[in-house]
């Protein structure tokens, strides 16, 4: 079964040939498509998934299937797709949630007039996940992360009749070439370096090894290892596509594209590709020992994400945007977490945040979808009435992202919190806990403006709930939000622990640290850790009942976040005016330094260069062609009427009898033979 790997991202492909050749004028036709290639593709998956439990040495010796050799000079690259556990949890998270949210787009995206074209972009969006996590190389990864960025681009603008639409699409994929130009470069490094882009050669021990001790010479930064130099290069890309500060700019903005897009983006694609690569490529970080400037860049950028993003997130009123500063702020979670070593638990994070985050979005949709469009939490309230399935869901995604015990999010959010405790990185753990205490904060806010008091406009007034194409793969992620982090429950938790079998997800994920020569070892329940989160986290939600929940806002009530944070408000609802910053210092100096080059291509050196060149063999031409007209045709000519005279003067010669020519040849014959005997 471990063999078939390549059936998962080769089925949905097949979808997208399938919808965009033959089957996009059938809606119908192009829906069944997509469900059963994604379909199949993640019964494969669940079964390499289960191929794959209770194998540890996959984690050096993984499956490889190989699809592709090229030739590059003396040697062959070999390009596939691979097996091993972490393949394998990838496997398990995201082909599901493309499921469901498959099905889910069915209900939100009926009616549309390009219905079968969004299922076909989908598709191959899923193509480029799938392709993504079980490719044996960089090169392969690196295709199948650039067919993700082009798919990106044209959903976040599928409505690209607004401008809004159009221009965040944009925006999406200028900002992340910004990383993949990074990334690309990482690549290049390595392979100069290695002769290779496979990750099991890669990730040889002496391989790493020279790869840490060899360094280059950069300009300010002196001599720098290869290895580290190689992974910030690469983190680079993962910035780009997971969002972190500085280029997180872009993913606020895709919101604009349709919210089952906004899931596939947040949760079983895209951004969490970032931390994937990061985690793919841990060996390579770790190579140059603990606290190298690599995994120290990487934990910083990443606490940091974390309590930016949750700060912007308090004052957002858009029922989406909330959730897209959230994904920033989770994804920073996971970036430290991998930053501080603590592998396990940054996996862990991906995979519980994924469900619960996509249950989130599908949610928002629904009560967008029967709130006639409504997507201002200002404009909402009272829906818990009018769409019960959706706000039960949606609290229970609420209460796995804030760490409520025992959802998943209480378990992977506490695992980062406690490996930094234990580490000793107290600045990332407060970092992380303040992030944490915010996030349950803006959560409360949203569940109580969205769904609870009286509603705040005719939109709300009439809503309702939404079809079970819709509801039902909402109601399973609520079910996977509240059990699936008791896979990683430690092993020393009371009865839980030993009932579930001493976390199990660490047993089978754990084993992929042996590639950086450490013994993956699982540390028990960090009871003050714990306890602190779980009060803050209560702590959090409490607040945001308080402030919007004892007394529910009423229709064009401002916000009472505004009179207490005073001027500090504005600056979090406009995001720290990142982007304005960007406009008017970055992009300001692109647009002065493309009228520059334009001036100097068409005004100042190129063109007038060019101009003068084409007139100066414009008159040498004219001259050549006076000259070549009197002297070199002249001589032709006198050479062809010279050979005319010739001819005239030797015609009367032609006589047309044979005795004639005869003659001629006797008499020269004779002449010859004369001038022969004589000499």
């Amino acid at each position: 079964m471990l063999n078939l790997v390549w059936l998962v991202p080769a089925l949905p492909l097949a979808a997208f040939a399938a919808i965009s050749v033959v089957l996009w004028r059938d809606r119908r036709a192009a829906t069944w498509a997509a469900w059963l290639a994604i379909g199949a593709s993640w019964l494969i998956a669940w079964a390499i998934f289960a191929g794959t439990w209770g194998q540890p040495q996959l984690a050096t010796e993984p499956v490889r299937v190989g699809i592709l050799t090229l030739p590059t000079g003396a040697e062959f690259l070999r390009l596939g797709f691979m097996v091993d556990p972490l393949t394998g949890i990838m496997l398990f998270m995201v082909p599901f949630l493309c499921l469901l949210i498959f099905v889910y787009s069915r209900g939100y995206m009926d009616g549309d007039p390009r219905y079968s074209r969004y299922f076909a972009y989908v598709s191959l969006f899923a193509t480029g996940m799938l392709g993504l996590v079980v490719s044996d190389n960089l090169l392969f990864l690196y295709v199948f992360w650039e067919i993700m960025g082009l798919c990106s681009y044209l959903l976040i603008s599928f409505w690209f009749e607004k401008e809004s639409a159009y221009r965040a699409g944009l925006k999406a994929f200028l900002t992340t070439r910004v990383g993949d130009a990074l990334l690309l470069l990482g690549l290049l490094l390595l392979y100069s370096r290695t002769g290779t882009l496979t990750f099991s050669e890669i990730f040889q021990a002496d391989v790493l090894s020279r790869l840490a001790d060899t360094v280059v010479s950069l300009p300010l930064l002196g001599t720098v290892p290869v290895a580290v130099l190689a992974s910030l290069l690469i983190f680079g890309g993962a910035v780009g596509k997971s969002a972190q500060f500085p280029l997180h700019v872009w993913l606020p903005d895709a919101m604009e594209g349709p919210t089952p897009v906004s899931a596939l983006i947040h949760a079983a694609t895209m951004v969490s590709a970032g931390v994937y690569l990061v985690a793919r490529m841990f060996p390579l970080y770790a190579a140059a020992g603990p606290g190298n400037g690599a995994m120290t860049t990487v934990a910083a950028i990443g606490a940091f994400t974390a309590l930016f993003s949750a700060t912007i997130a308090v004052a957002q009123n858009d029922v989406k945007r909330v959730l897209a500063f959230s994904t920033i702020s989770q994804l920073g979670y996971m970036m430290a977490g991998l930053g501080i070593g603590a592998f396990v638990a940054g996996v862990f994070h991906l995979v519980t945040h994924a469900f619960f985050k996509a249950l989130l979005f599908l949610g928002s949709g629904s009560v967008i979808v029967g709130s006639h469009h409504e997507q201002d939490m200002m404009k909402l309230g009272g829906l818990r009435t009018r769409m019960p399935v959706t706000f039960w869901s949606f609290l229970a995604g609420t209460l796995a992202l804030a760490g409520v015990f025992p959802f998943a999010g209480f378990w992977s959010k506490d695992e980062i919190l406690a490996e930094a405790s234990h580490g000793g990185h107290m600045l990332v753990y407060v970092v992380l806990t303040l992030a944490a205490l915010l996030t349950a904060f803006y959560m409360g806010r949203q569940v109580c403006l969205t769904f609870l008091g009286q509603p705040r406009s005719h939109e709300a007034e009439h809503a309702h709930e939404v079809t079970p194409f819709m509801y039902v793969p909402v109601a399973i992620l609520a079910f996977m939000a509240t059990f699936l982090g008791l896979m990683g429950v430690p092993a020393d938790f009371p009865i839980l622990g030993k009932l579930l079998g001493e976390n199990p997800f660490h047993h089978y994920i754990g084993e992929m640290l042996t590639l950086t020569g450490a013994h993956p070892e699982a540390h028990g329940v960090n009871w003050p850790v714990m306890l602190i989160s779980l009060v803050l986290a209560l702590l959090g939600l409490f607040l945001g009942w308080l402030v919007y929940g004892r007394r529910p806002l009423e229709a064009g009530q401002p916000d009472p976040l505004r009179r207490v944070l005073g001027s500090l408000y504005p600056v979090l609802e406009n995001r720290y005016y990142v982007d304005e910053f960007y406009q008017a210092t970055v992009l300001r100096a692109v647009h002065w330094l493309s009228a520059t080059f334009t001036a100097i291509d068409s005004r100042w050196v190129i063109d007038p260069f060019v101009n003068a060149v084409g007139r100066s063999f414009g008159r040498l031409a004219s001259r050549s062609s006076s000259f070549d007209g009197r002297f070199v045709d002249g001589a032709v000519h006198a050479t062809a009427r010279l050979a005319d005279a010739a001819g005239r003067a030797l015609r009367p010669v032609q006589t047309g009898k044979v005795q004639d020519y005869l003659l001629v040849v006797a008499t020269t014959v004779l002449l010859l033979l004369g001038v022969f005997i004589i000499l």
